[in-house]
């Protein structure tokens, strides 16, 4: 830049030497005169326009003669291939297969409750008894008319295996012995139903009825809810364009928010079936629960791993740019030496991004050197300077 001044100052001092010497700005003004002012500015004027012209050739010649001219800096990145795992993030909620409620199948008092909530009980395990009715005391007397049936007959088979006696007894004998045992199946499967018992392992989640409340089979007579928290998994609707995709044994990682817990499992099941209101289907997700810390309704942010690439080629998304066509295009560094090379405009296809980064598909190859901070600033074919 001082050099450009020196030749400013030498132009005025040339040009001002070679002319004249005229009346000055202030002498004209003081004139008053109307002519010789306009006349005095369109000499300036005609003087403005020359040295411009002459400062323009000026600069053109220092351009070229200047060999510390200013190449922009930029910053690169070697592409090298890598392994890229795409993930489809949806929410879903924690659910259990086994979460029922346990209702009375005959009506009377709840006798007895011999369960809490929060305990655990064991499939089989009674809970709680309902008063009978004296149907326990019926079923008593139908075992000893069964037991005086059954010997009955066993001996009136006895005498007629030895041809004693007629047929017709002993075919009376018999039915009797059977309708007497069927009755007193029926009486005690009626009688078993005054037990209530645990239907699979799990934890009493609720006692809904208290000890010496009348119930009755029926909706609102529900005694207890029980639970199963190993069971536990996840369901969520899948876009239905991530079918081909989103298959059975499938990663997930499984965020719960309330427990700030992440759990990596599985895709378990997937259905067959679309959804023709949001054109979706649905997944089942493991829900591994050992510690039980994990409840039903408990809502899950995942992360469906539905695309992994082994050997792709990633950058940020910051660094991509877009012409007039719609084409994406970044810039490589081409025959580089010393740090120093030219900005090359490539076009390239991209695929999926995850995050700030995107998968280049096509137009750049590993190894290619790209430029990153700077490459909105650089003109195709310039020569840049990679920072160090």
């Amino acid at each position: 830049m001082k050099t450009v001044y020196t030749l400013l100052i030498l132009t005025f001092f040339f040009i001002s030497c070679g002319e004249k010497k005229q009346p000055t700005l202030e002498q004209v003004i003081a004139t008053k005169d109307l002519k010789q002012i306009r006349a005095k500015k369109t000499e300036l004027d005609k003087q403005s326009q020359e040295i411009s012209e002459k400062i323009k050739l000026l600069i053109s010649e220092i351009d070229e003669l200047d060999t510390l001219k200013k190449i922009p800096l930029v910053t690169a990145i070697e592409l090298k291939e890598e392994i890229f795992m795409h993930y489809l993030e949806l929410q879903g909620d924690v659910k259990t297969k086994q979460n029922v409620l346990i209702f009375p199948e005959m009506p009377g008092t709840l006798e007895k409750v011999y369960v809490s909530r929060g305990q655990n009980v064991v499939k089989g395990q009674v809970l709680a008894s309902i008063d009978d009715g004296g149907m326990s005391q019926q079923v008593a007397q139908l075992e000893a008319t069964t037991a005086l049936a059954k010997t009955t007959f066993e001996r009136q088979k006895s005498l007629w295996d030895q041809k004693i006696g007629s047929e017709i007894q002993f075919l009376q004998t018999k039915t009797n012995y059977e309708a007497q045992k069927n009755s007193l199946a029926q009486f005690k499967k009626q009688l078993g139903k005054s037990t209530i018992r645990a239907p699979f392992t799990g934890v009493i989640d609720e006692v809904i009825k208290d000890q010496g409340t009348v119930v009755a089979p029926g909706p609102g007579s529900e005694i207890f809810r029980i639970v199963n928290l190993n069971n536990m998994f996840i369901e969520t609707a899948v876009p239905e364009k991530y079918i081909s995709n989103v298959t059975k044994g499938k990663s997930v990682e499984v965020f719960l928010p309330m427990l700030d817990k992440t759990l990596n499992t599985k895709v378990k099941e997937t259905g067959n079936f679309i959804n023709p209101a949001n054109r979706t289907f649905t997944i089942e997700i493991e829900v591994p629960n050992s510690d039980k810390s994990i409840k039903p309704n408990l809502t899950a942010k995942l992360k469906i791993n539905d695309y992994t690439s082994k050997n792709a080629l990633l950058i940020s998304q910051s660094i991509i740019s877009e012409n007039a066509e719609g084409q994406q295009y970044v810039y490589i560094i081409s025959n580089l030496k010393d740090n120093k090379g030219f900005a090359k405009q490539t076009i390239v296809k991209t695929g999926k991004t995850q995050g700030d980064v995107i998968e280049i598909l096509e137009g750049v190859t590993a190894g290619d050197i790209l430029i990153e901070a700077g490459a909105r600033s650089v003109k195709d074919g310039q020569e840049v300077k990679i920072s160090e």
